[in-house]
């Protein structure tokens, strides 16, 4: 690579990781693409981060906040931060191969027609297991990481249009922000990448899945757990935040059915994990922020430039690869698929 290379801006929320940023600072700095700045976001960490970072790292620009105002805040704040062509999005419990920003930079000058890339996401602990390979949506407002906790096979190993990606691991031009606006700073945490997918694709954006471009992620290091109270109350609200803010008014009748067979196994889903109260909370503030929600809707409806039925062609293609994925999983851990191949046949 030579000088003339676009330049990128990583950007890392941070929140108590300090335990994670060294594995995950020093393979920055192991890339085999030398053109980047790094720029932390510090939602409020108590955990000796800032120290961390000024002593053994600094050069990264440290941008510090008292409190955690949430991923979207902090992400928001270090886009603004920089003026590079590209923004590369990591969390702070991941480790880079040590080309895995050439081959995203790659992929961006070679794809000139896409907008945003998705890195190959694999797991920190068992590296022959996906966390995700692109994110898919399913109709309920929901994403879904391709081939996570699958074998990281053939299938995953061949480049092309995806969904959307998971703000985890991706790499965006500045422009597409320009386009479309930031990540929304209500959704706090959760969801805030799917509903940034989706605003992307009702504007004819389009993501590119490059699986050459290799991070490894322990996941859920901020939350402690996937499911947990905080993860079900944020999920539930901002999935029907999502809905309300994104969906055509057509679209809420072209998929009334399929949205209520995801709100039912949803609710039974957290039910079932004892966190019927967090589900409840969510659902109250999502009322709560109602108002608000429908002022956003006006916004997001007016920047629109595909018709509704080809926004749902585009939703039921995605969807399609995602129950493709689960399946896959399903029959690889021994499980039946018989719901899932009747809400195939009924639905896609």
């Amino acid at each position: 690579m030579h000088n003339q290379q676009p330049h990128v801006d990583i950007v890392i929320p941070n929140f108590n990781g300090v335990e994670f940023l060294d594995t995950c600072l020093r393979s920055i700095l192991r890339q085999t693409y030398p053109f980047f700045s790094i720029i932390v976001v510090d939602n409020g960490s108590v955990d000796n981060s800032l120290e961390f970072i000024r002593k053994q790292y600094p050069l990264v620009h440290l941008i510090t906040w008292p409190e955690n105002k949430g991923f979207s805040p902090a992400v928001n704040a270090g886009i603004s931060a920089g003026n590079s062509p590209f923004i590369f999005l990591l969390n702070n419990d991941t480790e880079l191969e040590a080309d895995c920003l050439e081959q995203l930079v790659k992929a961006a000058t070679l794809q000139d027609e896409y907008d945003f890339f998705a890195a190959k996401m694999i797991s920190y602990r068992e590296r022959h297991i996906l966390d995700g390979a692109g994110d898919g949506f399913l109709r309920g407002g929901a994403g879904y990481r391709l081939g996570t906790m699958e074998n990281d096979d053939a299938l995953y190993n061949r480049p092309g249009r995806v969904f959307g990606a998971c703000a985890g691991a991706a790499l965006y031009r500045r422009e597409l922000f320009d386009t479309i606006g930031l990540f929304d700073e209500d959704f706090f945490a959760y969801l805030e990448d799917v509903d940034f997918n989706l605003r992307a694709n009702s504007r004819g954006k389009k993501c590119y899945y490059v699986p050459a471009a290799r991070v490894f992620h322990i996941g859920s290091a901020t939350t402690g757990s996937k499911i947990n109270s905080f993860t079900v109350r944020l999920s539930t609200r901002n999935n029907l935040n999502l809905l309300i803010k994104n969906y055509p008014l057509v679209l809420f009748f072209r998929f009334g059915l399929a949205l209520l067979v995801y709100q039912f196994f949803w609710l039974v889903f957290v039910v079932k994990k004892k966190q019927f109260s967090a589900y409840v909370s969510g659902v109250v503030e999502f009322i709560g922020n109602l108002p608000l929600m429908l002022k956003k809707r006006k916004e997001v409806l007016a920047g629109v430039t595909l018709t509704a039925g080809e926004l749902a062609g585009i939703i039921v293609a995605a969807e399609r690869d995602v129950i493709c994925s689960i399946m896959n999983r399903r029959l690889a851990q021994g499980k039946t698929n018989r719901l899932l191949s009747l809400y195939t046949r009924w639905f896609l």
